[in-house]
């Protein structure tokens, strides 16, 4: 067993646009309404790189501020792990089209097609040469993010940032990897529990194989938690929502990990 103490969270998603909004409605005290994901460029990029990162960077990089700015800490003052199975799908797309065409490919896309771009930006963003990881491991991402990061929590006995993001494929790649619309969820996890903590997480490698069920509450968000793999972490908001203990597994290709949330004694605020 894997532990650390969650001190701040973000999220973006259709209809869940940052945690002070989606709080009421993940705790279902607030009517939920599906919306379109379509996040902004954060402030942190310089003009030109705005018009250069694709969507599903727009999506890292506005959790991984919104959860720095919840921590109150200065923004890539900490290690990083960015995790994706998708990465951009988009620019992959556009990339195959010119490569088809036999055109050459622009420098610019090229470098926002690695799969590190997201963590790149970051650190250029940020100026921080805290060390930033990126994981990829098809519908297992969540379950694989969450044993890095604590795992790297425990052995740094440092802060670390964690930010679980999917953004769908465009057509015709989007047939072999259906994801539902774009979601993302960061978290600030440390090994000692901040003076607003809001749970502490808890993550276990079980060598057999456990599958899913549906462990999102609300009925509403069931298709996304089926549909984008950085969704299966709703069960996880949704306990933080409420202020309750809750279990669950997420699935590691042949094994999976279990996964614990607490609740944490001074995150007392009421909903209002």
């Amino acid at each position: 067993m894997i532990e650390g103490f969650i001190n701040a969270i973000s999220v973006c998603g259709p209809g869940l646009d940052g945690w002070p909004h989606s709080r009421p409605i993940l705790a279902g005290l607030q009517e939920y309404a599906w919306r379109e994901t379509l996040p902004a460029a954060p402030s942190i990029l310089p003009a030109n790189e705005r018009r250069r990162v694709g969507a599903a960077v727009r999506l890292a990089l506005t959790i991984a501020q919104q959860a720095h700015d919840m921590a109150d800490l200065p923004p890539g003052s900490i290690g990083s792990v960015f995790a994706t199975s998708n990465g951009d799908g988009a620019v992959m797309h556009a990339m195959l089209q010119t490569l088809a065409a036999g055109e050459p490919v622009s420098p610019t896309r090229f470098h926002n097609s690695v799969h590190n771009a997201a963590a790149g930006y970051w650190s250029i963003a940020t100026k921080s040469q805290q060390p930033a990881s990126c994981l990829a491991g098809h519908d297992a991402t969540p379950a694989a993010a969450l044993l890095k990061v604590l795992a790297t929590v425990r052995a740094t006995q440092q802060p670390q940032l964690l930010c679980v993001y999917e953004a769908p494929m465009p057509p015709p790649l989007d047939a072999k990897r259906p994801t539902v619309d774009a979601f993302g969820v960061g978290l600030v996890l440390a090994p000692q529990a901040g003076e607003n903590a809001l749970a502490r997480l808890s993550v276990a490698y079980q060598s057999e194989f456990a599958a899913e069920r549906d462990a999102v509450t609300l009925t509403s968000l069931h298709s996304l938690a089926r549909g984008n793999p950085a969704a299966r972490l709703l069960p996880l908001l949704e306990a933080l929502a409420r202020n309750v203990s809750v279990k669950f597994s997420l699935a590691l290709l042949e094994s999976s990990v279990q996964v614990r949330v607490q609740p944490w004694s001074t995150a007392s605020e009421s909903l209002n």
